[in-house]
């Protein structure tokens, strides 16, 4: 299945993904390497794309973004960056996972005075949901805010979280006397401190750190939405992410067999291309149908969620099974790279340490089958 002129896209979005791609060969390619080395990207790269109108497109017109209501134009920029294999621009972070927070719960002084630059490249957003001792189980997080009348005071630690060095406003996800809420920290707040950047397997160019909030004054004017719903925002915000997620790995896998693909047909064993030898022909035909399997069914789910019509389990299933087979993808190219697959020149090699985090990240695969488990009455 090509991933152009798909059925779901009309001649709107193919323009928009060509201005996209050119954007990435000219604004993105030429940086892969100097980011990976600094282990983060640089903030030009956010400002850029803004000026070219890729953050928050979705956000209305007065507060900066372009009014496109339509996640199909998420969904190019995603597929985009995985076909050049970009995981340090966390571009899908800002704008499908973190953003949607902001245009759902946030009151019209909010997004007066957040969105302008969430859409500039001004705001780098993340959202602070781990901690060192909880995962998946938000229930348990030990994070605080102590009502102060006009204010709380924020306490506690996260770690692993995405944009944790280079973000400027900060959705941190604490217990409030009403439950869980969330509240916007911003870049500088007294007390707010962030740990080193933290040293990955894969995805080195995405910059992950640890945070700390030691006694943070939080105005009752940060606080997004309700104080004591955060848990409900949450869960109803966790299936958009985890098809961003899916998207993601259909894309990686994508890219891993395009590249293995390119490889198999050029490298020669016993006077003939790899490629000709049937267990290679075989597991390549396999990897090409589980991928326009995955593809047409994350495509269907991108028009639910475009209709509001997207069910949590369904998410899930995308969410595990794209990313299952993305690892399988990507495995089985370095197998077929043989001794180049485990050099990191290669793109192959890349794509393997980056995909292994994806079984894990907005969910690990066994919470998406629990989920899913559930939904059957199970």
């Amino acid at each position: 299945m090509s991933q152009d002129n798909r059925a779901i896209f009309e001649e709107e979005h193919n323009v928009f993904r060509e201005n996209f791609r050119r954007f990435c060969e000219e604004e993105i390619v030429p940086y892969q390497e100097k980011w990976l080395e600094q282990g983060i990207v640089d903030r030009e790269i956010w400002e850029k794309a803004g000026e070219n109108g890729f953050l928050a497109p979705n956000v209305d017109e007065e507060y900066g973004g372009l009014s496109l209501d339509d996640f199909r134009y998420s969904q190019i920029m995603i597929e985009e960056l995985a076909h050049i294999g970009e995981s340090g621009f966390a571009l899908g972070l800002h704008n499908d996972v973190i953003a949607p927070y902001l245009t759902a719960y946030a009151n019209e002084e909010q997004k007066s005075r957040w969105l302008p630059g969430v859409c500039s490249g001004e705001t780098i957003l993340a959202i602070a949901m781990t901690e060192p001792d909880t995962g998946s189980d938000l229930q348990a997080i030990k994070s605080k805010l102590e009502d102060k009348g006009d204010h709380y005071i924020l306490n506690g630690s996260k770690t692993y979280i995405s944009n944790g060095i280079i973000s400027d406003l900060v959705v941190v996800v604490a217990k409030a006397p009403e439950g869980i809420t969330l509240v916007c920290v911003p870049r500088g707040a007294e007390g707010f401190n962030r740990g080193r950047n933290l040293k990955k397997m894969g995805m080195k160019s995405q910059d992950t750190a640890e945070l700390f909030f030691e006694n943070v004054v939080v105005p009752k004017t940060d606080v997004l939405g309700q104080p004591g719903q955060g848990f409900i925002y949450l869960m109803q915000k966790l299936a958009q992410e985890r098809l961003v997620t899916a998207l993601g790995a259909i894309g990686g896998s994508h890219f891993a067999f395009n590249e293995t693909l390119k490889f198999v047909k050029e490298r020669t064993a016993f006077g003939k291309p790899i490629g000709k030898f049937q267990n290679t022909r075989f597991k390549m035909a396999e990897m090409k149908t589980e991928i326009t399997i995955g593809q047409v069914f994350v495509d269907s789910l991108v028009m639910k969620l475009s209709e509001g019509k997207l069910a949590p389990d369904e998410a899930s299933m995308a969410k595990w099974w794209c990313t299952d087979l993305y690892n399988r993808v990507v495995d089985q190219g370095v197998q077929f790279h043989g001794g180049a697959g485990y050099m990191m020149e290669y793109p192959i090699a890349r794509a393997y340490v980056d995909a292994r985090i994806t079984p894990i990240f907005a969910g690990t695969n066994e919470i998406m089958k629990e989920i899913i488990g559930r939904g059957l009455g199970l």
